[in-house]
């Protein structure tokens, strides 16, 4: 029998390989107008440069105090973005 790959990520909060479907994917992608907005890639496939967050409500308070996803794509993460990738979290989404 074949086992089936299981693709694994690094949460950018507590830097553990998790399976891809157990994390929220965060991606910054580009506009038709040139511009770059940050959105939460429910298919975990969208376009752009992508980071992984454990599904925690921890982890996303780790990260939003250390800024790294602002890092991570060398912008400010609006109040927005945060307030969603926790409405996702908490409704299990």
């Amino acid at each position: 029998m074949m086992n089936k790959h299981i693709p694994l990520r690094m949460c950018t909060a507590c830097n553990e390989m998790k399976n891809k479907h157990d994390l929220i994917r965060i991606v910054k992608t580009k506009n038709a107008n040139d511009d770059y907005s940050i959105i939460i890639d429910k298919t975990l496939k969208a376009p752009g440069r992508g980071a992984y967050l454990c599904r925690s409500l921890e982890c996303l308070k780790k990260v939003r105090k250390s800024k790294r996803i602002d890092r991570i794509f060398s912008r400010k993460v609006h109040d927005e973005i945060y307030q969603k990738i926790e409405e996702a979290i908490v409704s299990g989404e």
